[in-house]
């Protein structure tokens, strides 16, 4: 398409417009405002496609890693179909968990409850056990001393009510500790512990009322005269030893006619 001129060169001009002659021939006038404003149409008819791409492509964006549109229509169809009803259950899941950690909790705190009480009874027939186990093992030690029977005065039951604490059973043998906690040791075994007797003679010469309680120490023991023979066979004892005899030994002691010194 070239511009038409006239024979001076001047342009062709026709109701105001520049003529054109096409490649075949034919001559037109060139409407410029009408092209520009074609153009202008032309421009935004291709910015609302573009724009309109743009739009899809987001939308398109949200549903990747969807490969089967019709199973996930299928999916939406199926929450949108849930009924009042099912969504209200849904809703008590958070009830539910909480009712079953309560009745763990309830369930245990049962079985805690039983089992306390049988640590309880466990204690207490081991402690039965045990007081057993001690009057056997030291109650029949007072029960059977060469030492108590030769040289005490006193009967072997009041005597234990005032030795026996510092006697103990550990691993099935009777210990001896004195009053300072330490165990008694053997003067005729060094290093090795005491035995009941050497142990118990150990403890009465320690004892501050041992003339007391000892035979023949002329002072008022089991078959020692008292008062130079006068009163026959009493028994005197210092109020502290008497003091720690149990109500059955003080009522032996008084039927016995033993007396009690200050």
């Amino acid at each position: 398409m070239k511009l038409k001129l006239d024979e001076q060169g001047h342009v062709v001009v026709q109701d105001g417009k520049p003529v054109y002659t096409h490649e075949d021939g034919k001559d037109v006038a060139f409407d410029a405002p009408s092209a520009v404003s074609k153009i202008t149409a032309l421009n935004a008819e291709a910015k609302g496609h573009r724009e309109a791409k743009e739009t899809a492509e987001a939308r398109t964006k949200a549903f990747e890693g969807i490969e089967d549109p019709e199973k996930a229509r299928a999916a939406l169809a199926t929450v949108a179909n849930l009924d009042a009803g099912q969504l209200v259950q849904a809703g008590k899941v958070d009830e539910i968990k909480q009712a079953a950690i309560a009745a763990t909790e309830e369930k245990f705190k049962a079985q805690v409850t039983t089992l306390a009480e049988q640590i309880k009874t466990v204690t207490a027939e081991r402690d039965t056990t045990t007081g057993i186990l001690y009057q056997e093992k030291i109650g029949g030690a007072f029960g059977r001393s060469k030492f108590v029977t030769d040289k005490i005065a006193v009967p072997p039951d009041m005597l234990q009510n005032t030795f026996g604490k510092a006697f103990k059973v550990e691993e099935g043998r009777v210990v001896a500790y004195g009053d300072d906690g330490n165990k008694i040791y053997s003067r005729a075994r060094p290093g090795e512990l005491a035995d009941f007797d050497e142990a118990l003679e150990a403890l009465v010469e320690r004892y501050p009322y041992r003339d007391n309680i000892l035979k023949g120490s002329g002072a008022n023991g089991g078959g020692a005269p008292n008062n130079g023979g006068k009163g026959g066979d009493k028994k005197t004892l210092p109020r502290a030893a008497f003091d720690a005899l149990d109500p059955a030994a003080k009522a032996d002691h008084a039927r016995n006619g033993g007396l009690v010194t200050d």
